[in-house]
């Protein structure tokens, strides 16, 4: 039986969810002697806070900061990519408290993602773990773009006005509001990421590589540089990957010089990282959570707050309370809710009787679908447009 067909005839709730992913952590601690935290993104949820940004590493920090007793700490990470800056202080941090920093990966880790994981003393993958060509995200204009995409797209218009004299209208209107800064921050922006997979490769990938592997020979400072140079060269090769998004395996990581430990060599080690991720994908998909952050002492998730269409506040005078239609994203059955500023029982009859029901206590609202929505953001909407609490 496939994990996620287990977990579903398991029937369980979200809580529980949550506290199967603290035991596996528990139970992956136990096997590997080390202290696991899982940091895991919705890769996929149209959301804008997927990729990894500068207030994920203060809430890692914060949850492993008095975790400095332990000599090793292992992540299991998944992202689409992110900050380089963030990467640079995430793997600081980690290599500042910690001896060994090992990475896990059994989904995407990819771009910045990447980058930190190169920076790993052990990196861990299951089959289905998956790299990314090394790259930086950059934020133009209102979107968030690969800087390698931006300056091949720019490269290429470059020599079409070469060959052609001249530009259709449309890339001439986009050329023309492409700025020398701008050109300039996206270039060292790529520089910059792949400076730091040379470091961190010498410094923590290669630390213990003392000696060749076929002919004993001793290794030096310049033998690691040129050999994380030439790993850096190739995975900033787009040309070879042909993707940004092109998802490097344990095969093409090793081809270029990497070794990598094989998860799925190990059947009980395997079964615990493919849960956690089986168990973080069901948490995302029945839930507005999009980011998890997990050990085996604490959880926090972040949500996306739903939007609730409409919130009408009925009547021109003081009011006592707000009507939500909230729209399960899900299955799209829509919730009627109300949410009371005074204790007046007349409100929970007239409401009820109408087919409302009141504001959830601990502001999470579960569909007949299952799928849980966290209403907190909404209520914080509330009471920051009339000036008052809600009484829940």
């Amino acid at each position: 039986m496939s994990l996620l067909n287990e977990y579903i005839k398991r029937k369980l709730s979200i809580p529980e969810l949550e506290s199967e992913l603290m035991k596996l952590i528990l139970n992956y601690n136990k096997l590997r002697d080390t202290y696991l935290f899982v940091y895991a993104a919705a890769i996929g949820k149209p959301i804008p806070a997927i990729p990894l940004e500068q207030s994920d590493f203060y809430i890692i920090r914060d949850l492993l900061a008095s975790k400095r007793d332990f000599k090793k700490v292992d992540i299991y990470i998944e992202t689409p990519g992110g900050s380089g800056e963030t990467a640079e202080e995430i793997v600081k941090f980690l290599h500042n408290n910690f001896d060994i920093v090992s990475f896990v990966i059994s989904g995407e880790a990819k771009s910045a993602g990447t980058i930190i994981v190169l920076s790993g003393n052990e990196i861990l993958m299951t089959e289905t773990g998956s790299l990314g060509p090394i790259d930086a995200q950059m934020k133009i204009g209102r979107s968030i773009i690969s800087a390698y995409d931006y300056m091949e797209w720019v490269e290429e218009k470059r020599k079409e006005a070469k060959k052609q004299g001249s530009l259709n209208p449309f890339d001439t209107t986009i050329i023309a509001q492409v700025t020398p800064g701008e050109l300039g921050s996206v270039f060292h922006a790529l520089k910059f990421a792949e400076d730091l997979v040379i470091e961190w490769l010498i410094d923590y990938k290669f630390k213990n590589w003392t000696v060749t592997e076929t002919k004993k020979i001793p290794v030096s400072k310049e033998m690691k540089r040129k050999r994380a140079e030439e790993i850096a060269k190739k995975l900033t090769n787009h040309s070879k990957w042909r993707s940004h998004r092109r998802s490097i395996k344990i095969v093409d990581l090793e081809e270029i010089g990497l070794k990598i430990v094989k998860v799925d060599d190990d059947s009980k080690l395997s079964d615990i990282v493919y849960r956690i991720q089986t168990v973080c994908r069901m948490i995302f998909e029945n839930t507005t959570s999009y980011k998890i952050f997990a050990t085996q002492d604490n959880k926090m998730f972040r949500h996306a707050a739903p939007v609730g269409t409409p919130i009408k506040i009925p009547g021109k005078q003081r009011v006592d309370v707000a009507e939500i239609e909230q729209k399960c994203t899900k299955c799209g059955e829509i919730h009627k809710i109300y949410a009371k500023f005074v204790p007046n029982p007349r409100i929970d009859i007239d409401l009820k009787n109408k087919g409302f029901i009141p504001f959830p206590k601990d502001a999470k609202l579960i569909c007949k679908c299952g799928f849980e929505m966290d209403l907190l953001g909404i209520k914080n909407q509330i009471e920051m447009k009339m000036g008052r609490k809600v009484l829940i």
